[in-house]
């Protein structure tokens, strides 16, 4: 099978957003255990941006294509790939090479998307609301009456934090511009605006929270400890994307990590401090998914789609990301869906 050519996503260099091209290119056929698939929605997150800039955690060097999960067609088999045929609809968490019209990837994750199932919504679940799933249900144990407190609410990770919360039963409170609160509000939330920290006073003059979920890091895990409920909660970490916000230099979120891990080791403290990622090597990644799966096409979830940029429009989705309003997730439509290989 001889090479093939592709349009594809390409940041050339890290830092500024000059490195950021679409260019032209080939692509080679799928090595032994490999599929190449067809390429239909990207997923677009903070990961790519953090890519983008460098400060990533052990991120491979540029050049990268990014996207972190996608949603495609299975094109062409590798030498001794039988688990799908060309033709399959499948969806992978791939780190990277989700945002170009063909990519290659190792058969063991590729997870089936089940029929009737929404493509856009099929990959958003894939790492956003996968991602919260295991921090509500394994990691924080959220139950039915608990306070939840989530920073970033109208994220795409934020919101299916509360929303699953809510499926539990929890009363949520988090942070998010202004400009959303009025829809989070119609959501059942109690939004805050992070900055003027009023939200500290507000979550402990009510008895703090059981569980707060903080995808910035640093600082703010500081400030998410102490609205801890006294008779005990859990502060989950995940991320570390205050400097990418706040447009400041890179800090290494390693320190950051040791010292929300070591809060465990204070003697008579009720509360407990956890930091969350999600690996598609994790033996808990595809049962999660599925029972995802299960519940969209049940309606007792829904994804909310922010945004869907084109393929050539990849540049400007990272000129404006820290400017963009809305809630839910954000997409890159690479094909349309012809239903072919």
């Amino acid at each position: 099978m001889a090479t093939s050519t592709i349009r594809k996503a390409l940041i050339t260099g890290t830092g500024d957003l000059s490195n950021v091209q679409i260019v032209t290119a080939t692509i080679a056929p799928p090595p032994p255990n490999h599929v190449q698939v067809k390429v239909l929605y990207s997923g677009f997150s903070g990961a790519d941006i953090n890519m983008r800039l460098g400060i990533y955690p052990n991120q491979k060097k540029a050049p990268l294509t990014p996207g972190y999960c996608f949603v495609g067609r299975v094109h062409v088999n590798g030498s001794d790939c039988k688990k799908f045929t060309p033709g399959d609809l499948v969806v992978c968490l791939s780190v990277y090479d989700a945002e170009a019209e063909l990519a290659n990837m190792p058969e063991k994750y590729l997870v089936p998307v089940p029929a009737g199932l929404d493509i856009q919504q099929a990959v958003a679940l894939t790492l956003d609301w996968n991602t919260a799933y295991g921090m509500v249900y394994r990691t924080a144990k959220v139950t039915k009456g608990q306070r939840v407190f989530i920073h970033g609410l109208s994220g795409a990770v934020g919101y299916a934090l509360m929303k699953l919360c809510q499926l539990e039963g929890a009363e949520v409170y988090g942070t998010a511009s202004q400009s959303n609160h009025a829809a989070l509000r119609n959501e059942g939330a109690i939004p805050f605006v992070y900055s003027n920290k009023d939200w500290i006073m507000a979550m402990n003059a009510i008895g703090g929270a059981h569980a707060a979920f903080d995808a910035l890091g640093f600082e703010s895990w500081d400030e998410s400890f102490s609205i801890l409920a006294p008779e005990g909660g859990h502060l989950v970490g995940f991320g570390g994307n205050l400097p990418m916000l706040t447009g400041g230099k890179h800090r290494s979120v390693i320190p950051a990590v040791t010292k929300l891990l070591a809060r465990n080791m204070v003697p008579f403290c009720p509360n407990k401090t956890s930091f969350y990622y999600i690996g598609r090597d994790q033996s808990t990644f595809e049962p999660e998914l599925k029972k995802l799966f299960e519940m969209s096409r049940e309606g007792k979830i829904h994804v909310p789609i922010r945004k869907i940029w084109e393929l050539e429009e990849v540049p400007e989705a990272h000129r404006t990301w820290n400017s963009a309003g809305g809630i839910g997730s954000v997409l890159v439509r690479v094909a349309e869906d012809d239903g072919k290989a």
